[in-house]
């Protein structure tokens, strides 16, 4: 059994034999036996930092309904509490604390969930590349099939010209 090729090897391998006439069979068997693709999502959970994984988790979670009505509903008893408190409120109106406590979130939160979208980003890059490449060896294995279609219709045209001239005589 031949020994699996780095990229880099299975390249060299190619240019040496292409300078050595390297037929077009030959590179593309080479093509075929070589997997291209690569899982972008198996990456483990322990390659990530712990900034990564809070930043997901964050990103994950303020983007989510409950995150949403679990806000709405702190932000609304807030303000009640407040109001029905008058005036010993601890927040009276215009909710200046309230309004810092916001500000604070979105300082806090726009950056995490700007690393997380950034390292989706980064997957998306790689999911692209993968793409690319799986689609440029379909494509080089294609045009090799329709090749040798071509072949095998001009062989069979062939054939069939000779057995119908030898019909005739």
């Amino acid at each position: 059994m031949e020994k699996k090729l780095s990229k880099a090897e299975m390249v060299k391998k190619i240019l040496a034999d292409v300078n050595e006439d390297l037929q077009d069979e030959e590179i593309v068997h080479l093509l075929i036996d070589r997997k291209v693709s690569i899982d972008i999502n198996a990456k483990k959970d322990d390659e990530y930092t712990f900034g990564q994984k809070a930043a997901d988790k964050m990103a994950g979670f303020a983007g989510s309904w409950p995150f949403i009505i679990i806000f709405f509903v702190i932000l609304i008893c807030w303000i009640a509490l407040n109001l029905f408190m008058m005036t010993k409120a601890f927040d009276p109106y215009p909710f200046i604390l309230l309004n810092l406590l916001l500000s604070c979130l979105a300082s806090i939160q726009a950056p995490l969930i700007m690393m997380s979208q950034n390292r989706q980003e980064q997957k998306d890059r790689l999911r692209a590349e993968n793409d690319y490449k799986v689609n440029l060896k379909t494509e080089i294995i294609i045009e090799d099939l329709h090749h040798k279609m071509d072949h095998i219709m001009k062989e069979q045209a062939a054939l069939q010209k000779y057995l119908k001239e030898k019909d005739e005589k």
